[in-house]
């Protein structure tokens, strides 16, 4: 089984409406270069006693927590994610403002050349970390770092696809437009 070995192509897409007719997302926009995706997801669990022993473990899906680091954060994407806005060049963050939902998608190539792609269905960022520091003999590039939570979608559940470009029976169309729209559940048998 190949290994997970890069990351590439971060995207997002707003979602516009999510509700028990469907949900509806914006065009997917392709946020600046990747560096690094860690998504972990959570769980809460509480064991059931009887008989002076577990009978059963009772888990419920709480979301996933995200945390992602571009090799910059322009304005634009920025004004996006924390549902800023940019007057004449200049981004004005307000404290009203409020981030939109969005969807979070990427791919990471595998050690066999082939790749595995991945859309988070609905979450939020918080707003940007800025660090700076001054300029020294090393130069020391800085990142942005982001963190957001995911969870479920209302209309059916779900809060994340994957799909592996060399999967078993994999309908190569669904990975050709992974990042033209953020995919629909496909339909059929596995």
């Amino acid at each position: 089984m190949a290994r997970q070995i890069g990351l590439r192509d971060i995207h997002i897409a707003i979602l516009t409406s999510d509700d028990a007719s469907g949900t509806v997302y914006g065009a997917p926009i392709k946020l600046e270069r990747a560096i690094s995706a860690k998504l972990s997801p959570k769980l809460n669990s509480e064991n059931i006693y009887s008989d002076d022993s577990v009978e059963d473990i009772i888990t419920a899906f709480e979301g996933v927590d995200v945390e992602i680091e571009v090799n910059q954060l322009s304005l634009v994407s920025r004004a996006k994610l924390q549902g800023a806005k940019i007057v004449k060049g200049v981004l004005i963050e307000n404290k009203d403002d409020i981030p939109p939902t969005i969807a979070l998608g990427f791919k990471s190539k595998k050690n066999n050349g082939k790749y595995r792609y991945v859309w988070l269905l609905k979450g939020k960022f918080e707003l940007a970390t800025d660090e700076y520091d001054t300029e020294a003999e090393k130069p020391k590039a800085q990142s942005a770092k982001l963190k957001g939570n995911f969870y479920s979608r209302e209309s059916d559940g779900n809060y994340r696809f994957i799909a592996d470009e060399d999967a078993e029976g994999i309908d190569q169309t669904i990975i050709s437009s992974w990042f033209a729209e953020v995919p629909d559940e496909p339909i059929g048998t596995s």
